[in-house]
């Protein structure tokens, strides 16, 4: 202990140990001791030592301090003292660094050491592992240690920890630590930073921090600090933000279907009184509105940019910024950046732009926002930052947007002009020929983006007509823009005037008759190119080529003088083709010109290099090569290219033609489609209709019999009238007629039986007086017989039982005959008679009842009997596959005796023989085959009279 208190008390006698000496006995004392409270004690003495002593002690201690934080995990305290010491060799900071070093050597030496602990991955996870601890001396200094890590080696150590197990989550766990502390640290907000840094230009890391719910906390927070009015950690929050979304699709989706841009709109509410806005404010606020921007970015795909669009314009976040847009009091760096985000917003969005253009100023009286902000853009005393601003709202505004670019154009056409407003045209004709060249330049931009890949306004800007002077003629707009070109002005006046008229004329051949009718122009055009000027000129030059070779290309040689062939003879004769080539590469040679082909937005260091418009370089890009084709044409080529153009365009026309008449038939069959469609939907319809209307009817038909034979029993009970007499009489007549039709069929039958009885005996009788020579051949006969006795007595049971039937039934209608006659006139005497009339009505329905119940019985005998014949027509078949095999058996001895040499007699003798004694009137035997025939047929008799008693 006298040691430690000889390093941090007071000097003892003697010679002092140096600094290395120092710091090599402390690190003995933290890898030697055995009790904690020495390692403690060391620990903190490093600490102490590692800022003055940084390189000593960043050499000599770093492997025991990463130890320590493996083996003394359990006290917090030596693990914050050695978080910190490891801190502090790391850490570049300036203010503490001798004089006699260099930065550049600090520097180095915190790379150093830091390449030094991330050389084994395992310090980096176990670093991570610090975070986990809630204890506040841990977890603060880890959080800073990692983060000074990463400032020094950011991509290794993010590749450490993408592929950490639960790297990532940890360091998310930051942001649910609602310590302020841990948030707030004098300004210094660590954790974010540490996210901040984590996330830069990684994007597997960024997604992963998305999807571990990064959005809803970050958005939480900044809510709770005070969204826009908060402090430094609503900014780390944004900067955080804006790390993950940037040039990251997958996040910005995201974050769109998270129903996240909704929660944007309350950040950009703001009051009346918007003065005094602290830097803070203005520093969240202009990072809320590149939140936006990066979310509606030019540079993102299309279909994504459009839906962020529609997401902004539905929860009303466009509105909301366009009421900043008009607020007073606004600082000048907000309203910037408010107009930029609002030009991204309505950037090829129709509905957005239609939006924009219904903004009034809160003037009197009110103005169109677009007037008041291009009253900024020509006027000369607002910041450049602001008329840029307004340029690129303008220009996004007319982005794809022929309707807005009409609505511009009307503003300058000769009937459509008030003289007690101020409208856009007068604005920007203002510009176009004000003193300012900025102006001039910005005016001449916005009204080629009026005009862009729009031939319809094209040619409307062509009946402009300017009136310069007093008492002199109006020149047409065209012709007061080549006349500010002759005079010299700025080179800046004519670069804008010269890529108007580029863009102007371009793909309009009427725009390039009017502009060579005008005599001077080709001339100007042939000495500016022709002439070898400045390095300021250069540009003009190649401008004046581009505007000579379009009224080449695009030429339609209405005019006589100025053909295709005859201006470039022209340019051969004075300029040659070579040169002219040369000055129009000039324009895509100059340094500025792919600085303005980066990104639509117009960002200038300063107003003189101001000289590119973003689609205009579109249009040099696409005019360059064709022109260049064109002056080295020959007459021929240009006439074989003609012909080729004019046939591709009838075959286009001709294609086109096909392409209507396709889409004519599709809408004709999209419309019967519907038709057909509705037409099923309404069949379906009357068919549920109809069958609901066919249940109804049969519930109404089994209603209506149900009081049918309610009010005929009523009726029975009341009156006894006449009718109900005959309506039973006919109900009685019409029993007796079914059962007299019974009876008839019944007779038939059973004469159809007695003839069929009839050939059945006597087919028997004849197998019986067969001899006794062959009846050992058919003793299967006499079985035969025997079944055909029974049979036959059962049949004759079964039409004794049909007799007894029918005279019962005979007997029962001739008492219902006798009962009906004897009842009707008595119907009509009195109702004591009626009533003897229902008794004896009553007494035959029991009559016939009794008679019914006596038909079932023998129905039921009768099914009995045709059970057993079903039977007895089972073993006739067993006894035909019998005579079968019998036959077989008598086939194959016969076979044996011819083997054996005996003399047999065939079928055929037998048949014939046979034919002779039936001729002869003799009953003589038959042979085995005409007995199976036999048999086959007496079978299917059999057959036809089961089937007839069935069908009875």
């Amino acid at each position: 202990m006298n040691f430690f208190r000889g390093v941090m008390g007071g000097q003892p006698a003697g010679p002092q140990p140096s600094g290395a000496e120092t710091i090599q006995k402390l690190c003995d004392r933290v890898a030697s001791s055995t009790l904690l409270e020495d390692r403690r004690d060391a620990v903190r003495a490093l600490k102490s030592l590692s800022k003055k002593y940084r390189l000593e002690v960043g050499t000599q201690a770093m492997n025991h301090l990463l130890q320590i934080l493996q083996t003394d995990r359990s006290d917090s305290e030596i693990i914050g003292y050695a978080l910190d010491t490891l801190f502090n060799i790391i850490c570049n900071d300036e203010e503490e660094e001798q004089d006699e070093n260099p930065q550049k050597q600090v520097d180095d030496l915190g790379v150093q050491f830091t390449d030094k602990l991330i050389q084994e991955p395992e310090n980096v996870t176990l670093l991570l592992t610090m975070l986990e601890e809630f204890d506040f001396h841990v977890r603060w200094p880890g959080v800073k240690l990692l983060t000074i890590l990463l400032k020094n080696q950011c991509v290794q150590l993010q590749a450490i920890i993408l592929v950490s197990p639960m790297g990532v989550s940890r360091l998310m766990d930051l942001l649910a630590d609602s310590r302020e502390v841990i948030r707030n640290d004098e300004g210094f907000v660590i954790g974010l930073l540490l996210l901040q840094q984590l996330t830069k230009n990684n994007a597997a890391i960024q997604k992963i921090v998305a999807f571990e719910n990064a959005f809803e906390r970050l958005l939480d927070i900044i809510t709770e600090e005070g969204s826009s009015d908060g402090g430094i950690v609503v900014e780390d929050c944004l900067i955080l933000l804006l790390n993950l979304l940037r040039n990251n699709s997958s996040n910005q989706n995201f974050f769109k279907e998270g129903s996240y841009i909704q929660r944007m709109k309350p950040w950009f509410e703001v009051g009346d009184d918007n003065s005094g806005w602290s830097a803070q404010k203005v520093t969240n606020l202009h990072l809320m509105l590149q939140l936006v921007r990066v979310m509606v970015s030019p540079t993102n795909s299309p279909g994504a940019t459009a839906s962020c669009q529609k997401s902004m314009f539905q929860c009303g976040l466009l509105q909301q910024l366009c009421t900043i847009l008009m607020a007073t009091g606004v600082p000048a760096d907000i309203l910037t950046e408010t107009i930029n985000t609002v030009s991204e917003v309505i950037r090829g969005s129709q509905v957005n732009q239609d939006f924009f253009a219904s903004v009034n100023a809160p003037s009197n009286p009110p103005r169109p926002a677009i007037v008041v902000l291009l009253m900024s853009m020509v006027n000369e005393r607002q910041p450049f930052v602001l008329r840029c601003a307004v340029l690129y709202c303008f220009q996004c505004f007319l982005y794809r947007n022929q309707k807005g670019q009409g609505e511009i154009v009307a503003t300058l056409l000769p009937s459509t002009i008030d003289a007690n407003s101020i409208s856009a045209g007068q604005l920007l004709c203002g510009g176009l020929f004000s003193a300012d060249s900025l102006s001039n330049w910005c005016a001449a931009v916005a009204l080629a983006h009026a005009l862009q890949d729009n031939l319809t306004q094209k040619e409307q800007l062509l009946r402009v007509q300017l009136a310069t002077s007093l008492g002199k003629p109006p020149v047409s707009l065209l012709q007061q823009c080549t006349n500010i070109l002759s005079q010299g002005s700025k080179v800046q006046t004519r670069v804008g005037l010269l890529m108007l008229l580029c863009t102007w004329i371009s793909n309009c051949p009427i725009a390039v008759t009017h502009f060579l009718h005008n005599q001077e122009n080709v001339p100007f055009l042939t000495g500016q190119i022709s002439e070898n000027l400045g390095e300021d000129e250069r540009l003009v030059q190649g401008l004046c080529a581009l505007l000579l070779g379009i009224c080449i290309y695009h030429n339609d040689n209405s005019l006589e003088n100025y053909t295709k062939e005859k201006l470039k003879q022209l340019i051969e004769k004075r300029i040659g083709k070579e040169n002219f080539v040369e000055k129009l590469s000039f324009i895509t040679k100059h340094e500025l010109y792919s600085r303005a082909a980066q990104k639509p937005q117009p960002v200038f260091p300063s107003p003189e290099q101001m000289l590119f418009d973003h689609e205009f370089t579109k249009l040099v890009k696409d005019l360059e090569g064709v022109i260049t084709k064109a002056v080295h044409k020959s007459s021929e080529e240009e006439k074989k290219e003609e012909e080729t153009k004019k046939t591709i365009e009838q075959h286009d026309s001709i294609v086109t033609q096909y392409k209507e008449l396709i889409r004519e038939q599709d809408s004709q069959l999209q419309e019967l489609r519907e038709q057909v469609s509705s037409m099923s939907s309404q069949k379906e319809l009357m068919q549920s209709s109809l069958a609901q209307q066919l249940s109804q009817i049969q519930q109404h038909k089994d209603q209506y019999n149900l009081l049918k034979l309610k009010l005929g029993k009523d009726s029975q009970g009341q009156a006894g009238s006449q009718a109900d007499g005959a309506q039973v009489n006919g109900l009685q007549t019409e029993e007796l007629g079914q059962l007299r039709e019974e009876v008839e069929e019944l007779r038939r039958q059973q004469a159809t039986l007695h003839s069929q009885l009839g050939e059945k005996e006597t087919l028997i009788s004849t197998l019986v007086g067969t001899p006794p020579a062959r009846r050992n051949r058919v003793c299967v006969c006499v079985c035969l017989h025997q079944e055909l006795e029974a049979l036959r007595s059962q049949i004759q049971s079964q039409q004794a039982e049909i007799s007894q039937l029918q005279t019962e039934r005979t007997e029962l209608l001739r008492r219902a005959e006798a009962k009906v006659t004897d009842n009707i006139p008595i119907i009509h005497d009195n109702d004591a008679e009626v009533q003897g009339l229902t008794e004896g009505r009553a007494g035959m329905e029991q009559q016939l009842a009794s008679a019914t119940s006596t038909v079932a019985i023998l129905q039921a005998e009768k099914a009995k009997l045709q059970g057993e014949l079903q039977e007895s027509k089972k073993e006739q078949d067993d006894l035909l596959m019998l005579l079968a095999d019998q036959d077989q058996k008598i086939h194959s001895l016969k076979q044996k005796l011819k083997d054996l040499g005996e003399a047999v007699q065939t079928v055929s003798s037998l048949e014939s023989s046979t034919d002779r004694d039936q001729q002869s009137g003799d009953m003589k035997p038959c042979s085995e085959r005409a007995m199976l025939l036999c048999f086959c047929w007496f079978h299917l008799q059999l057959d036809l009279m089961m089937s007839r008693q069935h069908e009875h």
